[in-house]
């Protein structure tokens, strides 16, 4: 099976769950992809206080880093990137970690989640400059949408296609600026989804792959850790995104071990079908 390394920007799924990682970015892991890696020429230092907030939510502060967020209008800020797969303002992981609570029930999730019957309103972007999505990627967030709302869970998307996005609580784009492969999404906060989902380099890909990608990272965005946080073993790797305990929280039911077919593994194949497994479900049911 061929894997390219997709690191999914902050799109933090867990237990059984996750794409991109955080926000969290989900990269194809390949061998052959390598030349994929983007230049990261940031050098602006992560004061102490984002650091030791990361830290107490259980993130891999070694991989702390600034960098270009784009929205889909195509202004940009910089913000901090964990893992290349989950990208936040200091602000955001500031409030994260002063709402730390140390309930370890959960596996893997975030300890913030969204509300309890909470109706999500997500839009996919169909504008212009190069950030609407293409029809193939529309195609794979209606079928990402439908994966989450055929289980009748507490909370329930509802999709839209057009430009008005500001009232929306969640937003699917694509962003030309990115060379890699795969998605970037983030954490909730205050009861509501992380609202910045993107997707790049996904052209070459089928409709499934997208599925996979945007259903990844919609997980992170409602609290979702990669299943294999603390090995990267989908990528081909052998580290740790954050120990387990407070940031990763284990979800009762769902393996502890690597689950190679969860749609929240780190790094994606490039013949994945979009679809839960079994261990996804269920911590899904178990948290909404």
């Amino acid at each position: 099976m061929s894997k390219a390394k997709m690191a999914l920007y902050l799109g933090l799924m867990a237990g059984g769950i996750l794409a991109s990682c955080s926000s969290e970015n989900e990269q194809v892991n390949d061998s052959n992809t390598d030349n994929q890696a983007v230049e990261h020429p940031w050098t602006k230092t992560v004061p102490q206080k984002v650091v030791d907030a990361a830290a107490k939510l259980e993130l891999n502060v070694n991989h702390l880093r600034y960098d270009t967020f784009y929205f889909p209008d195509g202004t940009s800020e910089d913000r901090l990137y964990v893992e290349e797969d989950i990208a936040m303002t200091e602000q955001e992981i500031l409030t994260l970690a002063a709402s730390k609570k140390e309930d370890k029930t959960r596996q893997y999730s975030t300890n913030n989640l969204v509300s309890q019957g909470r109706n999500i309103s997500i839009i996919g972007y169909t504008g212009g400059g190069g950030y609407g999505l293409s029809s193939k990627e529309r195609e794979g967030l209606q079928w990402a949408v439908n994966n989450y709302n055929r289980l009748g869970l507490s909370i329930r998307f509802t999709l839209t296609f057009g430009t008005n996005y500001n009232s929306k609580d969640m937003v699917v784009y694509h962003n030309p600026n990115n060379g890699g492969s795969g998605g970037q999404a983030g954490f909730p906060s205050g009861g509501r989804p992380y609202k910045w989902i993107q997707i790049y380099g996904l052209q070459n890909y089928s409709t499934n792959v997208n599925e996979h990608v945007i259903t990844h990272e919609i997980g992170h965005a409602i609290g979702f850790r990669h299943t294999d946080w603390f090995s990267r073993q989908s990528c081909g790797q052998n580290s740790n995104e954050g120990s387990a305990g407070v940031g990763a929280n284990h979800i009762a039911g769902t393996p502890t071990g690597y689950d190679a077919t969860s749609i929240m593994v780190a790094c994606f194949s490039t013949s994945a079908d979009g679809e839960f497994n079994s261990n996804d479900v269920n911590a899904l049911e178990r948290l909404y």
